[in-house]
This record gives structure tokens, C-alpha cells and sequence, in this order.
């Protein structure tokens, strides 16, 4: 009976606690039958138990929770609510990364890479059509047009020999 003993009592809670397996919970009720030791021990488990839990149901029999609640309650009301700039100024008081002034050499520096990455894109996109610039230059003897192309760099002159005159034109 010793042995069965030695083999059922580290399993005597499991059981008391419904948490044993199916295996396990049979060879507890096959044992305790023939041994006074492990029942004696089960009904000092239930003792237990009871001596924890009758005091506990009594006083939530009597207690009623709901004047905890209405207390909580009064004290949120009655709380000063901070206005936006200190619920900020303590927002940014909690963190000690924030209250050291190492974050402003961080964002200068995020910004001078954010600026170099995207220089790039925010740089000012030529159009379709290239520029260009037209000149026309008149004179007594020649009349010159010249036509620049940024975009190409090219450069075309023209030059016309006579001068026309309006007067002739019409």
C-alpha cells in the first residue's frame, strides 16, 4: 500500500483540483477505497478549501461594490483637467530622451538627409518642350536673328542681308 501511496499522492490535488487526466483520476478512485492516509488527505484539501471560501462568499454577500465605483467616479469628476499646453509639457517631461536636448541635433540631422534624398525629386523639372531663347539684332546693313537651345545647346544664326523696311512691305 506504500508504493500505490507514493505514486497517488503527488496526483491527490490534481484531483481535488479537477484537473487530473483520464488515467490519472482512475487511480486515485481505485486507491482511496483502501487507504485511510490519501482520504484523510483529500478531506483535509476540502476543509481547506471550504475555510478559504466561506469567508469570502459571506463578505461578498454583505459587501456591496457599487459605493467603490460612485467613488471613483466623484474623484474623476473632481479633478482639474490641464489644459492642451501641460498636457503636452508633461507628455514631453516623462520621457528622459525628450528632457535632454540631444533630439535637436537628431531632427537637424534627419532633415539635412531628408533634404539631400529628395533634392532630387523636389528639383525643378524642365518641361517637355525645350527652352529657348530667340534674339533678333537689326542693322543698316544686316539683319540677325539668333535662336539658343538650353536643353540641346545649340545655337543657330541667321542673317539676312537686306533691311526690310516697313514702308516697302506695304
Amino acid at each position: 500500500m506504500k508504493d500505490s501511496c507514493s505514486s497517488v499522492s503527488p496526483l491527490l490535488e490534481r484531483y481535488f483540483d479537477r484537473q487530473a487526466t483520464e488515467p490519472e483520476r482512475t487511480l486515485v478512485e481505485n486507491h482511496l477505497p483502501n487507504c485511510p492516509v490519501c482520504r484523510e488527505r483529500l478531506t483535509f484539501l476540502e476543509g481547506l478549501s471550504k475555510a478559504i471560501k466561506n469567508p469570502v462568499d459571506e463578505a461578498l454577500k454583505e459587501e456591496t461594490f457599487p459605493w467603490v465605483w460612485e467613488k471613483i467616479e466623484r474623484e474623476i469628476r473632481l479633478q482639474k483637467r490641464p489644459s492642451v499646453w501641460e498636457s503636452l509639457h508633461s507628455w514631453l517631461t516623462l520621457s528622459p530622451f525628450l528632457r535632454k536636448k540631444v533630439w535637436i541635433p537628431a531632427v537637424a540631422t534627419a532633415m539635412v538627409l531628408a533634404l539631400i534624398v529628395f533634392s532630387p525629386i523636389l528639383k525643378k523639372s524642365s518641361s517637355i518642350l525645350e527652352r529657348s531663347v530667340v534674339e533678333y539684332v537689326e542693322s543698316d546693313v544686316y539683319d540677325v536673328m539668333v535662336y539658343e537651345s538650353e536643353k540641346a545647346k545649340v545655337t543657330v544664326i541667321w542673317v539676312f542681308e537686306e533691311p526690310q523696311n516697313e514702308s516697302t512691305a506695304s
